[in-house]
C-alpha cells in the first residue's frame, strides 16, 4: 500500500471528500502516477461508470494531456491552467505531496470550473489592469530594445554596437541574415533607440502577402481603385508609418512594378496610391531585411542596382546562432522563462546532456528554431529535466542536414585547423604562413576573412 493510499485510509477519505465539496472534481495520484482516488464529479465529467475501477491505473490512461506526472517529479505546483476534459475547457490548480523532509509521496488535482464563463470577470479585470499598465508606460507591448537580443558573445555584442550608432542616424538600413536570427527584434530594438522612438513602428512581411494586394498594402488606395476597395480608400503601411519605422521584411521577395514605386519613395519620400495621380509626401524611416544575397539577385538580374543600393546604406549582419554558441545558455534560460510564463507549466532545468547537444546541433533555423525546440520539450518532457530526447534530438540523426552540407563542414573546419596551425606555427606572421600554405597572401586574407578567423 503506497504512502497515498495509508493517508486515504487513516482519514477515511474524509480529508478528500472535504477538498472534493470545494471545487467541482477532484482526483489523487501517488508517487508512480497511479490513481489512488478519484472524486464522483470528476468521474461523472469523465462519463466514467460508476462500477469502473480505476485505483492503480496510471493516471494517463483516464487523461493522457494530464500535467500531474510533472508536478510529481519537479515537486512544483501548477496553480492555474486550462485543460481540456471530454472536449469541456476546464480551469484546474494541482498540488504536489510532500513529507516533512520536502520529498514528493504524490499530488492531487482539482477542477474549480468547467465553465469557463464563470471566469469572464477576471478576464476583465486583467484586461483593466493590462490596458492602465500600458497607459502608464509600465509595460512594454510589441516594442523591442536592443537588449532583449540575449547573449555576450563577440558577434552579438559588435552588431548591437553597430545598430546603436546606426539608430542615432536617420538613414535606410538593410539587416542581413539567416531565417530566424532575430532580423524583427533587431528592427525594432533600433527603431527604439533612435530619435524616432515615440512614432509608430509598422511590419510589413513582403514574402507573405499575395502580390494582388502587395501594391494597396504598402502604398495605399484610392476610394474605387480596384473591385472590393473600400469606399473611403485606405492608407498604405507607408502612411501609417509616417513619423516612425517601416520595417519591410524579405524584401528580396518583391516584384519588379513594386521596387520602382518603393525607389522613388526611398529617392523622393514620396508615395503615389494605387489609383491616384497625386504624390504625397512622407516622413518615414525605412529598415529593410533579407535572408537571401541581395548582390546575388542584382547580378542575376531579379532586382534592381540602384533600389539595392538605397536600401544598401547602412548593412548590418546578423550572426547565425552556430556562429555564437557561447549564448545558447542564456537564451535557453530566458526563453525558458517566457515559454513557462506563457504555458503556465512549471520551469524545466536542462540536464548536462540537453545542453551539450545544444551547442553541438547546427541550427539552421537558428533563435526561432531554439525557441521551438525548447516550447515542445517544455511540453513533452516527463522527466524533471529536460533531456536531449525531448528536444527531438533522435529525428535529427535520422533525418540530419544533406551530405553536402556535412561535406562543406567538414571542409571548412579542415581548412580553418590547418590556418590556424600555420599562423601559429609562423607566430601569426601572415607574410610567412601564406609561404608555408603555398598560397598567396591575398587568397590567406581571403580565407581567414571567410572563416572568421
Amino acid at each position: 500500500m503506497s504512502q497515498l493510499e495509508t493517508l486515504i485510509k487513516n482519514s477515511n477519505e474524509n480529508l478528500f471528500t472535504l477538498l472534493s465539496s470545494l471545487c467541482q472534481g477532484a482526483i489523487a495520484v501517488d508517487q508512480q502516477c497511479r490513481i489512488v482516488w478519484l472524486s464522483k464529479p470528476y468521474r461523472e465529467l469523465l462519463e466514467l461508470a460508476d462500477d469502473s475501477v480505476l485505483t492503480g491505473q496510471p493516471v494517463e490512461n483516464i487523461l493522457p494531456t494530464t500535467q500531474l506526472p510533472r508536478v510529481v517529479k519537479t515537486g512544483l505546483p501548477s496553480f492555474l491552467d486550462l485543460m481540456q476534459i471530454n472536449n469541456r475547457w476546464c480551469a484546474v490548480t494541482r498540488l504536489p505531496l510532500k513529507n516533512p523532509d520536502g520529498s514528493v509521496f504524490g499530488a492531487i488535482g482539482f477542477i474549480f470550473y468547467d465553465n469557463l464563463n464563470n471566469l469572464q470577470p477576471l478576464f476583465d479585470k486583467f484586461a483593466r489592469l493590462k490596458k492602465q499598465l500600458v497607459c502608464e508606460n509600465l509595460l512594454r507591448t510589441s516594442k523591442y530594445e536592443l537588449d532583449d537580443l540575449v547573449g555576450h558573445s563577440a558577434p552579438l555584442l559588435k552588431v548591437k554596437r553597430q545598430a546603436l550608432r546606426a539608430a542615432q542616424l536617420d538613414t535606410t538600413i538593410l539587416l542581413l541574415g539567416e531565417t530566424g536570427t532575430g532580423k524583427e527584434l533587431l528592427a525594432q530594438g533600433i527603431h527604439t533607440a533612435s530619435p524616432r522612438r515615440d512614432g509608430p513602428f509598422v511590419g510589413i512581411n513582403m514574402a507573405a502577402l499575395p502580390e494582388s494586394l502587395v501594391e494597396s498594402e504598402l502604398f495605399g488606395a484610392v476610394a474605387g481603385a480596384f473591385t472590393g476597395a473600400s469606399k473611403n480608400g485606405r492608407q498604405g503601411k507607408i502612411q501609417l508609418a509616417a513619423g516612425g519605422t517601416l520595417f519591410l521584411d524579405e524584401i528580396a521577395d518583391i516584384s519588379a512594378a513594386i521596387q520602382a514605386k518603393l525607389l522613388r519613395v526611398l529617392q523622393e519620400r514620396e508615395v503615389e496610391a494605387l489609383g491616384s495621380n497625386r504624390l504625397e509626401k512622407v516622413d518615414v524611416r525605412i529598415i529593410a531585411a533579407t535572408s537571401k544575397n541581395l548582390k546575388q539577385l542584382v547580378d542575376d538580374g531579379l532586382f534592381r542596382e540602384d533600389l539595392y543600393y538605397r536600401l544598401n546604406v547602412l548593412p548590418l549582419q546578423l550572426p547565425a546562432l552556430r556562429d555564437r554558441d557561447s549564448d545558447i545558455p542564456d537564451l535557453c534560460h530566458h526563453l525558458m522563462q517566457k515559454i513557462a510564463q506563457e504555458s503556465g507549466l512549471p520551469a524545466l532545468q536542462l540536464s548536462t546532456e540537453a545542453m551539450a547537444w545544444l551547442q553541438q546541433y547546427h541550427w539552421p533555423g537558428n533563435v526561432r528554431e531554439l525557441h521551438n525546440r525548447l516550447e515542445r520539450a517544455c511540453v513533452m518532457a516527463e522527466a524533471d529535466a529536460i533531456y536531449p530526447q525531448d528536444l527531438g534530438a533522435e529525428e535529427v540523426i535520422l533525418s540530419s542536414r544533406p551530405l553536402v552540407d556535412d561535406l562543406a563542414h567538414s571542409r571548412n573546419a579542415a581548412e580553418r585547423n590547418a590556418l590556424q596551425q600555420a599562423l601559429r606555427q609562423c607566430q601569426y606572421n601572415k607574410t610567412k604562413a601564406a609561404k608555408l600554405l603555398g598560397i598567396s597572401r591575398a587568397t590567406l586574407y581571403n580565407r581567414i576573412k571567410r572563416l572568421k578567423l
